[in-house]
């Protein structure tokens, strides 16, 4: 609640001095104080965006039904600072940008890649996580390392719309790519031995092999598609915007961000 009434105050800074401009001016102020920060503060219910097939960030555990992971736990983090009941919206990579321009939720929270293409239709906060691309597969696969990745015969599963989708697409020259789509998974292709590796992020990597003693996963000889993660929200919104970096701002620190990352083993990729 700390950060709504620093919000609160700015606002009112920003109102008295908008009362001295012109009318022009005046009607841009009043466009801004439409914004999803009052919104939420005054219907008290808060709707997050998550893609409930994302080891570590935002999980669904098949045995308790809850959504697990770092964001899971900052969303309740986010609704507790403004005051706000928390409603998860299903998402996924291929829709959350239709989902947010519908109006479905005011934020996705579930380690989206920030990328410029992406920026083009919505905004990001400042990122709370960096990753790159990690490779996973069978212990017994016919691909030991990287340099085994592309080659001709080899099936290479990605998660449709994802950023790693997009760079492997034009990385790879002789490799099949393979596009998973929900509710489907390129760790379920995997098992069934229809894809020979997965390319992911540092969270599906160690969980993956963390939960299953058949797979590994290696690193390419230099990092690649080394990505931001940050939370999404509509374009047009400079208020809201403004709230959720003071959010990432301030639970990097008072230490919320490490305490959660480090409970779902991604401290080593927290964000600077």
């Amino acid at each position: 609640m700390k950060i709504l009434r620093t919000i609160a105050s700015l606002a009112s800074v920003c109102a008295l001095a908008a009362g001295l401009v012109t009318a022009p001016l005046n009607d841009a102020k009043a466009q801004q104080t439409q914004s999803r920060l009052f919104e939420v503060t005054k219907s008290k219910k808060l709707r997050v965006c998550q893609f409930p097939l994302y080891y570590s960030i935002s999980f669904r555990n098949p045995k308790t039904g809850q959504i697990e992971g770092i964001d899971a736990d900052l969303a309740k983090e986010l609704a507790g600072e403004l005051g706000a009941d928390l409603e998860i919206v299903e998402s996924s990579f291929g829709s959350f940008i239709a989902d947010l321009q519908a109006n479905k939720c005011e934020i996705g929270m579930f380690g989206v890649g920030a990328t410029l293409k992406r920026a083009q239709a919505v905004e990001f906060s400042k990122p709370y996580l960096v990753t790159s691309i990690y490779a996973v597969t069978r212990k017994d696969s016919p691909v030991k390392s990287w340099a085994d990745v592309d080659k001709k015969g080899v099936k290479v599963a990605v998660s449709l719309g994802s950023y790693v989708e997009t760079f492997m697409k034009s990385y790879l020259k002789n490799a099949e790519l393979v596009s998973v789509a929900p509710p489907n998974t390129r760790e379920g292709e995997l098992v069934a031995q229809r894809v020979d590796v997965i390319m992911t992020d540092f969270p599906t990597a160690i969980k993956v092999t963390d939960e299953f003693d058949w797979a590994v996963y290696f690193l390419p000889p230099e990092k690649l598609a080394v990505t931001p993660y940050a939370y999404v929200v509509p374009q047009g919104d400079q208020i809201w915007l403004n709230f959720i970096n003071l959010f990432v701002d301030t639970i990097k620190l008072d230490g919320r961000l490490m305490k959660y990352a480090t409970k779902h083993k991604l401290d080593p990729i927290v964000a600077p």
